[in-house]
């Protein structure tokens, strides 16, 4: 539960990230829009504001609105065979490129973990 909290709060700045463009979207296309998902539109009712100043960093205070389930949701944690996983669903619904962003406190060995884990397990 602790490794879980932690890395959860390590990914928490993407969360805040989308929440930014998802609030741009919802501003442009209106509250209720079959544009933007209701969900999406309910994950940022409790945003306050953005300051690009934290953009993109570990630990940014713009992201507190940004529940658990939505870092769940679009974020990768967990064990290398959960991110193999998550990334074999998604290329089951079509997507065939990924882009990682390894902007946290592990970074070498989220390297390490792909390089002799994940990336071969996807390619087998």
């Amino acid at each position: 539960p602790q490794a879980l909290a932690h890395a959860r709060e390590q990914c928490r700045w993407f969360g805040g990230m989308v929440g930014n463009h998802v609030a741009d979207l919802v501003s442009k296309y209106g509250e209720g829009s079959s544009a933007v998902p209701q969900e999406l539109t309910d994950y940022i009712r409790a945003r306050e504001g953005y300051d690009y100043s934290h953009h993109g960093r570990t630990g940014n205070p713009d992201t507190a609105f940004v529940p658990d389930e939505i870092v769940d949701r679009f974020c990768l944690i967990g064990t290398a065979e959960q991110h193999v996983e998550k990334l074999r669903a998604l290329e089951a619904l079509g997507v065939d490129q990924f882009a990682l962003y390894d902007m946290q406190d592990a970074k070498e060995s989220v390297i390490d973990v792909y390089g002799s884990t994940v990336i071969p397990a996807l390619r087998a």
